[in-house]
């Protein structure tokens, strides 16, 4: 790859904004908030009564997201939001037994009597279910089949940290093996959802939006299991509250911190380790958690006896969080991420790569209850993602220096005006910053920065007319200040009950990005953003999601979905342009289309010593540019649909879990996929003689763009972990895992060498059998 060409010219400063029409927008959203807020002020029936506050673990006092709670006579219930809280509200005058399920927690129920107009304040404390040796712990269906919306997964962070992995428990692998999300490869935790590349997924840390979300050059993702809560993924048709990108929302919220005792945790591993702490004081809790690769010993051995191995690697994360409970009403939370990656590599005799770049994110929550129908949530965040590459050539230097600075501004508010009504508003608003600069035997060669206003608004209402039937409509308002771009987006979804046991949903949403990724599958170091602009209009999509959601037996779950989605003004880099230097911005991308459509399969068994699902995927994903894979007619030349290089069309995962008694468990997944698609070379010849160079050159003949298949993808990866004592200081644990247990070769792509085989190709092979092992302690 030429380096010294990338991006170069490739940015242009942006003309002078229309802050006229900028600050309409925003008096448009300051004004709409002020509405919502005067309108959505306390109204109390008469005689009703309410119930209100939050869910949370009684060990650790952290909050439960999606925990169901309602009144066993009356059929009325609901679930806590993403910060743990719940209301009730119009409950006629009464006593009655509530009752509080959450998966892996012991069913909670107390009897309440509700007098006339009063509005009770109850916070529950659910109780973590023991496990012990011979239990089979029943859980209810409706506390099960709760659990899922169309589209939507919530990842278990023990099962993260369970399932065997390479070197390190990883969010992004975890979430690999869920139907519907693909791997490019072994090397790669980059997310591929339902046919969308990884910059159509939005990623959120604690509401903070994260760019470059990756460690080892994308070998696994920059979150820590130790410091994680709750992951959630929408997968698809996902609701109103959430935009800026074409296909998925990836959500992450940091551990709150225990708010009963002081504990922590430490993990020895062969690739990283890792610790946490976490702790109660006066008025709230906080958690602090740190991770550094251990790999200097390794590459000082390797060194010895190899070249061509990094003088210097190696990677760390932070993350924290400290809340405080200023009143009854009010929470005040501030969170922070940092994470870095260093790598020196010397890669000839007098030449060196220097890379440097990583991931800075703040945000600042407040949390307000306004009354017993009436909630809201603020965050102010702030999110860096910084990239500096260098190269010394006999002492002449290439730098770069790329940064983005995202600071924004979210509302959230929440209103219950009825039984039958939870309307959900709010903004988003914020300051996107570009800057790249490059040098050259340390002059300046190019610069440049860019400078974005967006701003959103939604609104939505789910309505439930009767037991059965849910429907949600909303409308979400993105506004792009680089090119004006004012775009609408509707949304719908509804789901039907006709039994305890089975879910009948569909959804629709219309979806845009003012966003675009320049990157490498097999190497995240260089990743670097693009946005619309005038000229370069932002890509959208429709999707269209039925779904199925089932409990056919006690203890188990199947799941189907269908998927169809549409891309539209898809805008990327052109790879075919010679120079870009003097281009226009807007002449510097190719702008096609695609679609994606395929069914999805979930199995699940939940309870008892053994647990585990079974995944399968049918996919299809397409996409088109002018003038690329085209075809010749009589009506002239016409671009074809190809499959992207990531397009598997069937994709299975079997992961199981076997505890043998209450200290050996085991944990073993396995993938089989469809080879990727890759463009077949069909020969090659050879210039001779050339006027401009002394060298001949040799030029492929190929086939059709991604129209043959690697072989087929397949892996099992088996854990076995322990559980003990550390003396007398806590709990322990040893995992020793085995990954690609049979060292299958799956084939990474194709390469040919012209000096000493020039007739046949060579295949790059993936991961071969590896050995792992780590120690945890809980103290």
């Amino acid at each position: 790859m030429n380096l010294a060409l990338t991006f170069f010219g490739l940015i242009r400063v942006s003309s002078s904004k229309k802050s006229d029409d900028s600050n309409f927008m925003y008096r448009i959203f300051l004004l709409a908030l002020t509405f919502i807020i005067g309108g959505f002020s306390s109204v109390k029936a008469q005689q009703a009564a309410s119930l209100n506050g939050y869910i949370t673990d009684s060990e650790t006092g952290e909050t439960l997201i999606s925990a169901n709670i309602g009144f066993s006579e009356i059929n009325k219930g609901t679930a806590s939001n993403t910060l743990g809280y719940y209301s009730l509200p119009n409950i006629q005058p009464g006593t009655y037994t509530l009752f509080c399920s959450y998966v892996g927690y012991k069913p909670y129920r107390q009897q309440i009597t509700l007098e006339p107009g009063e509005n009770l304040r109850l916070d529950v404390e659910l109780v973590p279910e023991s496990v012990e040796l011979d239990e089979i712990v029943v859980r209810s269906s409706r506390e099960e089949e709760e659990q899922k919306n169309i589209g939507t997964v919530q990842v278990d962070a023990k099962l993260i940290q369970e399932l065997p992995s390479v070197f390190e428990a990883d969010v992004f692998r975890s979430i690999q093996l869920l139907p519907g999300v693909k791997a490019a490869s072994d090397f790669s935790s980059g997310l591929y959802i339902r046919g969308g590349s990884p910059d159509q997924t939005l990623i959120l840390l604690d509401r903070t939006t994260v760019y470059n979300p990756s460690h080892f050059f994308g070998f696994f993702s920059t979150f820590n299991p130790d410091a994680i809560k709750d992951v959630r993924l929408y997968k698809g048709g996902y609701p109103a509250e959430y935009g800026g990108r074409l296909g998925s929302v990836l959500t992450i919220y940091n551990k709150d911190g225990n708010r009963n005792e002081m504990d922590g945790t430490a993990t020895i591993g062969l690739l990283a380790s890792r610790a946490s702490i976490e702790g109660p004081y006066s008025k709230g809790s906080w958690m602090f958690s740190a991770r550094r690769s251990t790999l200097e010993p390794l590459l000082a051995g390797l060194r010895q006896a190899t070249d061509n191995v990094p003088s210097q690697f190696y990677f760390y994360d932070v993350n924290g969080k400290v809340n405080f409970d200023a009143t009854q009403n009010d929470k005040l939370s501030l969170a922070f991420y940092a994470g870095q990656d260093q790598v020196t590599f010397p890669f000839a005799e007098d030449a060196e790569f220097d890379l440097n770049y990583g991931n800075q994110t703040l945000s600042g929550n407040w949390t307000h209850i306004f009354s017993e129908k009436f909630f809201s949530n603020f965050v102010l965040t702030g999110s860096r993602y910084f990239n500096f590459p260098g190269f010394d050539f006999a002492g002449t230097k290439f730098t770069r220096s790329n940064n983005i600075y995202d600071f924004s501004l979210k509302a959230d508010l929440e209103y219950l005006p009825g039984n039958n009504h939870t309307i959900e508003t709010g903004i988003w608003s914020g300051i996107f910053t570009f800057k790249l600069q490059d040098t050259f035997d340390e002059q300046d060669t190019f610069g440049s920065r860019i400078q974005n206003q967006y701003a959103s608004f939604y609104v939505q209402d789910e309505w439930r007319p009767n037991d059965q039937w849910i429907f949600t409509p909303g409308v979400r308002l993105n506004y792009f200040s680089d090119g004006d771009y004012v775009r609408i987006e509707p949304r719908f979804s509804m789901e039907y009950r006709p039994g305890s046991r089975v879910r009948l949903q569909a959804a629709y949403g219309r979806y845009n990005q003012f966003l675009t990724l320049v990157t490498n599958e097999a190497f995240s170091g260089f990743d670097v953003w693009l946005t619309s602009a005038e000229g370069v209009s932002p890509a959208y999509g429709d999707q269209f999601v039925l779904g199925a959601k089932t409990i056919p037996f006690e203890d188990y779950g199947l799941d189907i979905e269908l998927y169809y989605r549409t891309m539209e003004d898809l805008f990327e880099l052109d790879p075919f342009l010679p120079d870009v230097a003097g281009l226009l911005y807007e002449d510097l991308f190719r702008v096609g289309d695609g679609s994606a459509y395929g069914i999805e399969v979930f199995f699940e068994k939940r309870a008892g010593d053994f647990t585990g699902f079974i995944g399968y995927t049918l996919g299809y994903t397409w996409r088109r540019f002018p003038g690329y894979n085209a075809e010749i007619t009589e009506q002239g030349q016409t671009a074809r649909f190809y499959p992207p290089k990531y397009d598997r069309r069937h994709d299975i995962n079997l992961v199981g879990n076997y505890q043998f008694n209450e200290r050996w468990k085991v944990t073993a997944s396995f993938n089989f996929a469809t080879g990727q698609s890759y463009t077949k070379v069909l020969g090659r010849y050879v210039q001779l003689d050339l006027p401009w160079t002394f060298d001949d050159r040799n030029t492929f003949t190929v086939g059709r763009v991604n129209a043959s298949r690697l072989p087929s993808y397949h892996r099992m990866d088996v854990s076995f972990s322990r559980k003990g004592k550390f003396f007398d200081l806590g709990d322990s644990e040893l995992q020793l895992q085995l990954i690609n247990v049979y060292s299958r070769r799956n084939v990474w792509f194709y390469s040919f060498d012209f000096d000493e085989n020039p007739v046949e190709r060579n295949p790059v092979y993936l991961l071969p059998i590896l050995p792992s092992i780590s120690y945890t302690v809980n103290f």
